[in-house]
């Protein structure tokens, strides 16, 4: 096996290890589970962890050097709207490219499916425009980051409570394990034909900004439709016998991920391959690893979502449900917290950008250290979301003053944390929370009698937003430790985009 592969493969190992053993753990002492289920179970998590695996290797190989080969070739156009375009078609395509966008667009009743799709497509797609002007013309991320999301509170306040927490949700479900990997990488590609100091601070935001535009257009939409009820059907943990049934629910489930997986991945090979055509950045073997990269993608993908929604999210649902039901049931706030501290590194973008941040922050800014910042974060934001669930509060009395501390926060913090804070919220809120998380919050909503559209959905809100919180706090921390002295290294990608991973390597 090639030796990156299996480094991959042992980082989601280390990563998915913990969540299962805690979900074992309350098998065992608080829920019991059939033996079946549990096999269920631990197939999904073997599938997460060889498709994580995978699809980060795909990640580093395709969607890295083809983001960033956009980002330089976007830098380098003279005029302003063909600059626009780009980016607004790029946002577009990529956007309707994310597999949980289908998912968000069967949770919203009373809004036809494509019209939440060219909805969110259309926010993403302005917003990456902007994020891109914003790097080209050295605007303050700060100061653009407070005008959007003042300018999503004020919306706020005239959307129908019913579609607030869906609203919120759409901007962390939208920035998924597709978008995020590229949408960085072109932010890295943008700011290397800089050379100025700011270049590396500026590398960071595309991902932050591109996850206002969903909500604010999502919010909009709000204002025209009034739901009344969610459209979300838990999956009951499929019935299993033998290890034949097992195989049998799995291989059932694998054609439908294979044929999402890769209506998701053509238009992003369209986009390789018409950008080749016309700039012939790439030679030969590059173009052949970029294209075993989609490959490696591809296959990542198809298992993990696989694992996700057949192992994990049936019984995410079963366990909520039977929280729910025990005489103690506050212990689903502790319980939340700590699955949300571990499950945040079984999502696979997160890894993607935390090896970036430390690349180009010279070693700075750890893995380790945005692991620990963004688990402390998410477990936060799940024990909140628990909370809410239980108590019936609204989505407002969080998101509201998150939103203002984070940015009041990014007003004293070194600027390179505001854009990776920021990148970080959308990155967490991925395929994980919405098949696991989402369906132990709905789980619980359901056996408490609670209204599903405003007290179980904003989980996903919630884990893109604590973890802006989170990571700027460190960035305050570092600015005392420091005196206000970081050296990021300057956003420098070679022209021929030679590090691309080499397959031959320890084959």
């Amino acid at each position: 096996m090639n030796v990156k592969l299996k480094e991959k493969i042992s980082e989601s190992l280390a990563a998915v290890l913990p969540i299962t053993g805690i979900v074992l753990m309350l098998c065992i002492f608080l829920i019991p589970m059939e033996l079946g289920s549990v096999v269920m179970f631990l197939t999904g998590a073997f599938m997460l962890i060889i498709g994580m695996g995978f699809f980060q290797l795909g990640a580093e190989m395709a969607m890295t050097p083809i983001g960033e080969g956009l980002g330089v070739q976007i830098s380098k156009m003279q005029k302003l709207l063909t600059v626009l375009l780009t980016g607004f078609l790029m946002g577009v395509i990529i956007t309707v490219s994310e597999p949980d966008l289908q998912v968000l667009a069967g949770q919203v009743p009373s809004v036809p499916n494509a019209v939440l799709i060219f909805t969110v497509a259309v926010g993403v797609g302005l917003f990456l425009a902007l994020a891109i002007v914003r790097i080209r013309y050295k605007i303050s991320l700060s100061m653009l980051l407070i005008i959007c999301y003042l300018a999503l509170i004020l919306v706020s306040m005239f959307v129908p409570k019913e579609f607030l927490a869906v609203a919120f949700d759409s901007g962390g479900v939208t920035t998924g394990p597709m978008t995020v990997p590229f949408i960085m990488a072109m932010g890295v590609g943008l700011a290397s034909v800089r050379s100025d100091k700011n270049a590396a601070n500026d590398s960071f935001g595309l991902v932050a900004l591109s996850s206002v535009g969903p909500i604010l257009a999502v919010l909009i939409l709000g204002c025209f439709f009034k739901p009344t009820e969610a459209a979300y059907n838990l999956t009951d943990v499929a019935t299993v016998v033998t290890t034949q049934d097992v195989a049998r629910v799995f291989a059932q489930g694998l054609p439908l991920y294979a044929k999402e997986v890769l209506l998701s991945l053509v238009p992003i090979l369209w986009v390789f391959l018409i950008f080749q055509w016309f700039t012939k950045r790439y030679h030969g073997l590059q173009v052949k690893r970029i294209i075993i990269g989609f490959g490696y993608t591809y296959v990542g993908l198809v298992l993990f979502l696989c694992g996700a929604n057949v192992g994990f999210a049936p019984v995410g649902a079963y366990l909520g449900k039977e929280l729910a039901g025990v005489p103690f049931r506050w212990i689903l706030v502790p319980i939340g917290a700590l699955i949300g501290y571990y499950i945040v590194k079984a999502e696979p973008a997160i890894q993607v950008l935390n090896h970036q941040v430390e690349a180009v922050t010279n070693g700075a800014i750890s893995v380790k250290m945005m692991n620990r910042c963004m688990q402390i974060g998410v477990a936060a934001s799940v024990g909140l979301a628990m909370l809410r669930v239980l108590t019936g509060i609204s989505i407002q009395w969080f998101v509201i003053p998150g939103y203002l501390i984070a940015l009041v926060l990014s007003r004293f913090v070194p600027d390179i944390f505001i854009g990776i804070a920021f990148d970080s919220g959308g990155v967490a809120s991925g395929p994980m929370t919405s098949t696991f998380l989402l369906p132990l919050s709905i789980g619980v909503c359901e056996t408490l009698g609670g209204n599903l559209m405003t007290d179980a959905f904003g989980v996903v809100a919630l884990v893109a937003l604590t973890p802006l919180i989170a990571i700027q706090l460190m960035g305050l921390v570092y600015k005392l430790k420091t005196a206000g002295r970081v050296q990021p290294v300057p956003a420098a990608i070679a022209d021929d985009c030679d590090m691309i991973v080499d397959l031959e390597e320890g084959e």
